[in-house]
């Protein structure tokens, strides 16, 4: 319940309208109060006395009377549909905004699934319930209120008589409205599962197709639905019984009415035009008792995804800048130095990388080698602050990247990640994302540079083909070409290429490296790799394995003096390809 009202401060800004709906819906109540009274009124001096001229004048005015009713509640859920509506798309704004500064940390503690469902569904539900809440609970109060109060005007003696019902009516919906609750909040986690599972598949469908599992994952899905489906199933059946509850509470309200009411009229103690108006009444307060029902249904599930968005929102963020704050120098050479680096994910007992120390200087290409698992693409995460060390420090320029802001520190950095990430869009826009600021010549020269612009020309647009989902409509190398052109673009003092020759041929690969040559003279570049002819050419090779580094050295200097190295190029390279490797 807390965390829904921590969510209802973003309603401040809209606090007008709110209060506009709610006087409209009391206007609503009240002209819907008046209908019985009149009618009342026709029947006692109109239809009993044969008075056609007052039938006509009262009959006016309770259409008038109704037409303003309609016209109250069109504005009132106006007013309650904008308040709401813009209320969830700000706590959708705070939410995305927050998630877009996690870090690795955070992202890995809750997984791009939940994360969906919080951002989208939970705050549709929050949404809802509030402009449930803003026209419901205000028309509930206001009607109950309010007809009690004619009803006893009108008659003391029926009032009794529905006071009790609503009392009985209210004591059920009590006992029936926990389990209720209880089933809401399992099923917001159940969505969950669906949506883990759904994005699984549409992300792994080659995966899941090459290895003729598609069955395995129909019976994965559909057990997750049943569940859903199952709990929804259970919660609707005891809702089921709400309803007819109320309606039958209703109706026995209103046979206790006739029946105490015709006696009443026997004695002289009430008219007919009373003991109408008085049904009336009844019908609306058990009315207003259905309303809250529904919301006292739909309130559960609010505060349930209210609390996940919270939990979301109160999420601190690891990796943050700093109150006192450095810059880099624009004197000094762009150098990246690891002094005695060590890092290890939180709740691991091992660390990742341990004791990391060299220095990679301006104009020199540092390669990364090792086996899969050895911490090749972590170490190079920490120099853009994608994760931070655990101990030791990364200097650039002599400063420790932890005391420059984020974002002057990313900008320094070109980086071609080992996944190829493709937005949906043009093929020009996922280039220029690099660079928002470039010129249509400068992402071609980027792409030629990238060994992209040949097949980009072949595409049915060229540069304007739009990439599907995901970039399901380009091959492995293609997407990995357009990566390196977006790093390319980026025109960065450090290029950090992690792994992202993988899906390149060795001739592809060769020619992108010749031409990257002249870019990277000036900058510091570091080339995480698993093939070796990717950075045998390096002016420093690093050996990791198992997080530390077993060897450093030129290519010639590790075949001399590194084992490991030498399993690896023996195990990858012939002798033929060592030789034209060394002489080209």
């Amino acid at each position: 319940m807390k965390a829904l009202f921590r969510l209802y401060g973003n309603m401040k800004r809209y606090i007008v309208h709110v209060i506009l709906a709610v006087v409209f819906v009391y206007f609503q109540v009240r002209a819907n109060l008046e209908l019985p009274t009149l009618m009342s009124n026709i029947i006692n001096n109109g239809i009993l006395r044969g008075d056609v001229n007052y039938i006509w004048k009262e009959g006016i005015l309770m259409l008038l009377v109704a037409g303003l009713g309609i016209l109250a509640s069109i504005i009132a859920n106006l007013f309650s549909s904008i308040s709401s509506m813009r209320f969830g798309k700000d706590v959708r704004s705070k939410l995305f905004k927050h998630v877009e500064d996690f870090s690795l940390y955070e992202f890995n503690k809750f997984g791009a699934s939940t994360l969906l469902t919080r951002t989208t569904n939970d705050v549709v539900q929050i949404q809802q319930s509030t402009r449930m809440l803003i026209m419901m609970l205000p028309n509930s109060i206001f009607t109950g209120i309010d007809a009690i109060i004619l009803a006893y005007s009108l008659s003391p003696y029926l009032t009794k008589v529905l006071i009790i019902t609503i009392v009985i009516v209210f004591a059920f919906i009590a006992i029936l409205i926990r389990p209720i609750i209880l089933l809401f909040l399992q099923i917001q986690k159940q969505i969950d599962k669906i949506n883990k599972v759904l994005r699984e598949n549409i992300i792994g469908v080659r995966v899941v197709r090459a290895f003729d599992k598609i069955e395995y994952e129909k019976e994965r899905f559909n057990k997750a639905n049943l569940d859903v489906t199952n709990t929804y199933i259970k919660a609707n059946r005891i809702m089921s019984i709400l309803m007819p509850l109320a309606m039958v509470g209703m109706n026995l309200a209103i046979v206790a009415i006739l029946w105490f009411g015709t006696r009443g009229v026997d004695t002289g103690n009430v008219n007919l035009g009373v003991m109408i108006a008085f049904i009336q009444y009844a019908s609306m307060m058990l009315m207003s008792i259905i309303f809250l029902t529904m919301l006292f249904v739909m309130f559960p599930r609010a505060v349930a995804a209210s609390e996940r968005v919270v939990e979301v929102l109160d999420t601190k963020i690891e990796i943050k800048d700093r109150e006192n704050q450095k810059t880099f120098s624009k004197e000094t050479p762009c150098s990246i130095k690891f002094d005695n680096v060590s890092f290890k994910f939180p709740h691991s007992e091992e660390p990742v990388l341990s004791n990391i120390t060299f220095e990679a200087k301006k104009g020199e290409v540092v390669g990364i080698l090792g086996t899969t698992g050895s911490g090749k693409s972590t170490l190079v995460n920490l120099i853009p602050r994608l994760y931070d060390v655990t101990e030791g420090n990364i200097l650039i320029d002599g400063v420790d990247v932890r005391e420059i802001p984020q974002g002057e520190l990313r900008k320094k950095i070109s980086f071609a990640p080992q996944r190829a990430v493709i937005f949906t869009g043009t093929v020009k826009e996922n280039i220029k994302m690099g660079n928002p600021d470039a010129t249509d010549e400068e992402i071609i020269e980027a792409s030629k540079i990238a060994q992209a612009h040949e097949f980009i020309e072949k595409l049915p647009l060229g540069y304007d083909t739009v990439i599907s989902e995901g970039g399901t409509n380009l091959s492995g190398g293609q997407k990995q070409r357009i990566s390196i052109a977006r790093a390319i673009l980026r025109k960065g003092d450090i290029f950090v290429f992690d792994d992202c020759f993988s899906a390149l041929d060795f001739k592809t690969e060769a020619k992108v490296r010749l031409a990257l040559n002249e870019i990277l003279k000036n900058a510091t570049t570091i080339i995480v790799a698993q093939r070796v002819a990717s950075i045998m050419r390096a002016d420093k090779i690093i050996i990791l394995d198992e997080g530390k580094i077993k060897g450093i050295g030129t290519h010639k200097e590790l075949m001399e003096t590194s084992e490991i190295y030498r399993e690896i190029v023996n195990s990858q390279l012939s002798s033929e390809d060592l030789v034209r490797e060394v002489l080209a």
